[in-house]
């Protein structure tokens, strides 16, 4: 007899740091969501250790990390150090170190704590789009489930199931460089070369831990491996870097041990009916400049607000499109700009007037803030409507806010604060009655909040914020507050349809139509509305 199948608003496949923030993201909303995860448990492993400006200034806005630290930090382009990355001084440390795993069991807590459903130990098998639903065949511990879910994400990493089930197409750029990963103990810390270090062999990339584990890398460029799936061994990693660093480098110990490429994948579509790609499910590039987890943590940002509201039926028309046509573009720009780096490492005596010229370049400040931006995604900027306001589409940098007069005011604080639980604000700066009228029939979406800020002289006086932190509308756009409103979240409560359709039609070509009716999700957080 088969099982029942169960129900939710949102299935997530792939449990890792991305899936488990979407989570996050959606418990905010009240979305009913199931994460899918192969692994029983968080494993630890040296993966990706960088958060860059971006994901910083998100993870502050979500009340996960405070805002510490110098606005500058050292980093390097394409192994050559004299790059920095800098951020406004209201945001703090551009560059912040935290481990993967860690993230994850963050995510994850913060997630069940806000009510997703966490199934460990389960893969998926299969997945099918319906008219108004996707259909998941998963594999657990306990046997085979049947999950149902208005929309699927794939979150599962660069071999997805999701992506290869659900037939999303894919542009790819085959392997050339053959790269090891390991984390072992150096029998001689002291002779290794640390940091990035290049020979006419490739490069070794040494994080040396006197007493303890040391991460030890190796970028071969002859050319991609044999088999890229072949187990490695210590042997192996010891003979390769010792071959590239020109000397012996002794090691013990190994406790993770690893190869990968530099193949790239960027997903055609970010979106297919009712199923959506985030993470390295959508994008695989070169690891260099620590740039991939950041790039799937901001899809993460930017996707489940807008799935959020698309299930609770108060999205805009189109809304739930942006997703793909805001970050494609992003996931592009990785993917071109840690192949250009690669080009960049490429050993040979041909190539060094090239770095040189490239270590001259990074001594200016203009070049060094164009690289800088692009590595930390702070230059990352969203299309704008004709006639919109210059910040529309643009990251607003921290505010400090002062207390205004009455109900419905902002304490002190900052503006960071008001984004923590994660919905739309209206920021009123100005006059009390000019923009109270239009926000009023969005209060079960919109906060209003009103107060001063010591900033002087800014281009306008109200700035509706997206949940992401990206600026949906300002007063000196040509549109009107209650046009834009419109636009981003539909009509008002009070004009729409109960039987109305939740979500925003597919796109050509989609297997299934995605502006069907679906369940709403929980009502909106307790508070929500003007303060």
């Amino acid at each position: 007899m088969p099982a029942p199948v169960q129900h939710f608003d949102v299935a997530v496949v792939g449990g890792g740091p991305v899936g488990m923030l979407l989570a996050c993201e959606l418990g905010l909303h009240g979305v009913r969501t199931v994460v899918v995860e192969r692994s029983p448990s968080t494993v630890d492993q040296p993966k990706a250790g960088t958060l860059h400006a971006r994901t910083v200034q998100s993870l502050v806005r979500r009340g996960l990390l405070r805002p510490e630290g110098r606005p500058v930090s050292p980093f390097h382009f394409a192994g050559l150090p004299g790059l920095t990355i800098a951020a406004p001084s209201v945001e703090g440390a551009p560059v912040v170190g935290r481990a993967q795993s860690d993230l994850e069991r963050a995510f994850e807590h913060r997630a069940r704590r806000l009510g997703a459903h966490v199934l460990r130990g389960h893969s998926l098998r299969d997945v099918r789009q319906e008219r108004d639903r996707v259909l998941a065949d998963v594999d657990g511990p306990d046997g085979p489930l049947s999950l149902s879910a208005v929309y699927l994400v794939g979150a599962d990493g660069a071999r997805s199931t999701v992506r290869e089930r659900a037939g999303f197409d894919s542009e790819t750029c085959p392997p050339t460089v053959a790269a090891l990963l390991g984390q072992v103990r150096l029998t001689d810390p002291m002779g290794t070369p640390p940091g990035w270090h290049l020979t006419p062999r490739g490069w070794t990339v040494i994080n040396v831990n006197p007493w303890g584990y040391s991460r030890v890398i190796t970028f071969d460029f002859s050319g991609p491996h044999a088999d890229r799936h072949a187990p490695l061994h210590l042997d192996e990693l010891r003979a390769t870097a010792s071959r590239i660093a020109g000397h012996d480098i002794p090691m013990t110990d190994a406790v993770f041990l690893s190869r990968f490429s530099d193949f790239a994948r960027l997903a055609r579509d970010y979106r297919r009916g009712r199923v959506l790609l985030a993470g390295d499910a959508a994008h695989v590039h070169f690891p260099v400049g620590g740039q991939g987890l950041n790039l799937g943590l901001q899809d993460a940002f930017n996707l489940g607000w807008k799935l959020a509201l698309t299930v609770r039926g108060r999205a805009g028309d189109g809304l739930l499109d942006t997703y793909h046509d805001e970050r494609r573009p992003a996931g592009r720009r990785v993917v071109d700009n840690t192949r250009a780096q690669l080009a960049l490492m490429r050993p040979g005596a041909e190539l060094d007037p090239l770095r040189e010229l490239f270590a001259e370049l990074l001594g200016l400040d203009q070049v060094r803030a164009h690289l800088g931006d692009m590595i930390s995604a702070q230059e990352t900027a969203y299309p704008a409507p004709p006639g919109g306001s210059p910040w529309e589409g643009r990251f607003l940098p921290n505010l400090p806010l002062e207390r205004a007069d009455g109900p419905g005011t902002a304490g002190a604080g900052d503006l960071a604060g008001l984004l923590v639980p994660g919905r739309p604000v209206l920021l009123v700066l100005g006059g009390r009655g000019a923009y109270g009228a239009d926000a009023a029939p969005y209060a079960d979406v919109v906060d209003t909040v009103h107060a001063r800020t010591p900033v002087p002289e800014l281009p306008w006086d109200a700035v509706l914020l997206r949940p992401d932190g990206y600026v949906a509308w300002a007063s000196d756009a040509a549109e009107g507050l209650a046009g834009a409103l419109r636009r981003w979240f539909g009509e008002p409560a009070a004009l729409r349809s109960p039987d109305g359709p939740a979500g925003s039609p597919a796109p050509a070509g989609s297997p299934a139509p995605a502006g069907s009716p679906a369940p709403a999700g929980s009502p909106a957080p307790a508070g929500a509305g003007e303060r």
